[in-house]
């Protein structure tokens, strides 16, 4: 009878020590794919597993088209105004994209890349919280094929001089050329 009592302890011992290990060692539900992704609050989702590689030659052949938005605050004076235009942002994104490149081939297909930029509006009576207000802004960039999404990534900029913004869309950049 002291057998099958020591047995159950034992056993109950382990079930506890197993459930604490896997509780301590379970990854993260904010870890994120990518370490430049843990610089500040990133988003992403992946569409469509099976045009990922496709999309992702398409790009590093500069087979791809750029499409762009910048949206300035409003309610508040714009830092971004005098420090980033369309042509600007246009520039920094390609020569980003180049240092991922491998050659250029031509191709029937083009990637389209959408990037919107936003600058936070901190004056903006819409923000509910305080965090809201904390980043100055953010970059989204979605990856589409044939018009159909298959990758879109959001990552925030925390400088009001956008001196950060270039590390951003690399990350951004890095993030869909390392997918699998």
């Amino acid at each position: 009878m002291t057998r099958v009592l020591y047995f159950f302890l034992a056993l109950f011992i382990v079930a506890i020590s197993y459930g604490v290990y896997t509780q301590v060692t379970k990854e993260s539900i904010k870890s994120k794919r990518v370490a430049c992704q843990n610089k500040t609050t990133t988003f992403e989702r992946i569409y469509s597993k099976q045009n990922i590689q496709k999309a992702k030659k398409l790009l590093l052949t500069s087979n791809y088209d750029l499409h762009l938005t910048i949206d300035y605050s409003k309610y508040m004076p714009s830092n971004l105004k005098t420090i980033i235009n369309k042509e600007k942002l246009e520039t920094m994104i390609k020569d980003i994209i180049s240092n991922y490149e491998d050659t250029n081939k031509s191709s029937k297909n083009n990637l389209q890349i959408d990037a919107y930029l936003y600058e936070n509006d901190k004056e903006d009576k819409g923000k509910k919280s305080k965090k809201a207000k904390l980043y100055a802004g953010y970059i989204v960039f979605e990856f589409k094929l044939n018009n159909k999404s298959i990758y879109k990534i959001q990552t925030d900029y925390m400088h009001l001089d956008a001196s950060d913004l270039e590390d951003r869309i690399n990350c951004s950049i890095k993030s869909f050329v390392s997918l699998k």
